[in-house]
């Protein structure tokens, strides 16, 4: 089977998130499987820096065993990225089956464009809210006229659709706003337990880290609930049991990243935070590993990736109880779920994880057997490529 799979970002832009690990997942173990399987993407060079397209990426090659096709990005309106080249590239391959991610990228508006060209199968995922997301209310005025304006291609894309895979239930409801329930199938989405092992990078050692550490993940934005955790650590900054333990920051700039440095000054918890910024890859990996639990007081996530990376190191996971992280993190057996927005909760979880090792290693642990069961790539592959087989032979 020949499959095509279209994303905003790929390799090296591992700082883009859930799209671009979800479609790189994808390509490996499909192709693992016997199929052809290509990643069609911009040249966003996201290592490096969060706006540069770098036009010396190769337009064609293999990285870590996924086939990676480019074309230059002419220009963008916030993360909406115009590579018109890609039509071409998929046009003159013509797959088999379509598959792209992020439905209210330029990206998925091109799949849909050549799918109905060549009559090919288009299957659709998002992993961005379509509707949820709180830059849709609260972002500048650029973005929501930006939002605005793709309504008319959202319904485009999701009316030209033969499936719609989702990570959960929540995501489910999303999207039956918009079409029948027979055309969604749920696949939860998996992280790839082999990749999380691989590295051997020594993280405190690296990076002159000489306590244990707690560790926060994520793009610096306020949705992320940075603000939150700042003033949790304000809360517990002159605590005994925080004597010996520090608070590690690691992510790139969303548009916070001032302000989220501002607030440390002002809280004068600057003994209490290291903070990393573009991290690479093989950081962020061993960060996990050496970690003693995560937190994530995200205002706002779909299916998070991180929680499910942190369980692959058996590290319990402090989160919120908002739209889709419980369908992710369940409170009392793998994590603990606080109300959103609520820094005496989140200090008080924090507390109670320093204080009780068996939890932590309890709640860990069960995550853990989470995503070995569950939540890996290969169970989410193995479900993909049955869904794409039972479309192609309809």
């Amino acid at each position: 089977m020949k499959i095509a799979i279209a994303c905003p970002a790929s390799l090296p832009a591992t700082q883009f998130g859930g799209i671009m690990f979800l479609a790189i997942e994808i390509a490996r173990e499909s192709t693992k499987m016997g199929n052809e399987a290509i990643v069609y993407t911009t040249d966003l060079d996201f290592a490096n820096n969060a706006k540069v397209f770098n036009r010396d990426l190769p337009d064609d090659e293999i990285v870590e065993d996924v086939h990676i096709k480019r074309s230059h990005v002419w220009f963008k309106i916030n993360l909406f990225f115009i590579n018109p080249k890609m039509y071409l590239q998929m046009m003159r391959d013509s797959p088999d089956i379509i598959h792209t991610i992020g439905v209210r990228s330029f990206q998925s508006f091109v799949s849909t464009l050549v799918a109905r060209k060549k009559n090919i199968p288009l299957i659709i995922s998002d992993q961005g809210g379509l509707t949820t997301h709180p830059d849709l209310k609260n972002g500048g005025i650029l973005k929501r006229i930006l939002y605005k304006m793709q309504t008319p291609m959202i319904h485009f894309v999701i009316n030209n659709a033969a499936k719609i895979s989702v990570a959960n239930e929540y995501e489910k409801n999303i999207f039956l706003n918009f079409c029948s329930e027979s055309k969604i199938e749920v696949i939860r989405n998996g992280i790839n337990l082999g990749k999380m092992k691989t590295q051997t990078v020594d993280f405190k050692k690296k990076f002159n880290i000489q306590k244990p550490f707690i560790l926060f993940l994520g793009r610096f934005s306020r949705v992320k609930g940075i603000d939150v955790l700042l003033k949790a650590i304000k809360n517990l900054k002159d605590r005994p049991e925080m004597e010996d333990l520090i608070f590690v920051i690691m992510g790139v700039d969303f548009g916070f990243q001032k302000e989220m440095f501002q607030m440390i000054k002002e809280f004068k918890i600057e003994n209490k935070i290291k903070v990393l910024t573009n991290p690479s890859r093989d950081d962020v990996i061993a960060a996990y590993r050496e970690s003693e639990f995560l937190v994530l007081p995200s205002r706002w996530e779909l299916s998070p990736l991180t929680p499910l990376e942190g369980f692959a190191f058996k590290k319990a996971v402090i989160s919120t109880n908002t739209h889709g992280i419980p369908f992710t993190i369940t409170n009392g057996e793998n994590g603990i779920l606080i109300e959103e927005g609520s820094f005496e909760e989140l200090a008080e979880s924090i507390l109670e994880l320093i204080n009780n090792k068996m939890k932590r290693v309890e709640l860990g642990l069960s995550g853990y057997k989470m995503v070995q069961s569950e939540c890996n790539s290969k169970s989410m592959v193995e479900k993909t490529l049955k869904m794409y087989k039972q479309i192609i032979n309809e």
